[in-house]
């Protein structure tokens, strides 16, 4: 990974409550780091979830092209992950998704 060929995007969302996310963390965050140049996904973590569950949904993530749009890889997230955070893992991602393209209209 070449740092001065990618960008780090955070994204955050409240998780569920009545969950222990919720209770113990209250949000999820998502770190993606996506290549500037061709615009795929080079690596996904998040937090607060176990690291079975981070390193499931980072490999749905890991690899995505982001100039296909987000739809189609909120829609993988959500066949792929059937738990009671899909929504605020869903929200964490759009997030970083519109800082990044903020982002890539400051850089034009």
């Amino acid at each position: 990974m070449k740092t001065e060929e990618t960008i780090l995007v955070t994204g955050f969302a409240q998780g569920p409550k009545g969950t222990t996310v919720y209770e113990t963390y209250k949000t999820i965050g998502v770190v993606l780091v996506i290549n500037t140049r061709t615009g795929v996904i080079e690596d996904a973590q998040f937090t607060v979830l176990t690291d079975l569950m981070d390193t499931y949904i980072s490999s749905l993530i890991k690899g995505y092209d982001t100039t296909q749009g987000i739809n189609p890889l909120l829609e993988k997230v959500k066949k792929h992950c059937l738990v009671p955070s899909q929504g605020a893992v869903v929200q964490a991602i759009r997030s970083a998704w519109d800082r990044y393209q903020e982002s890539r209209l400051v850089r034009i």
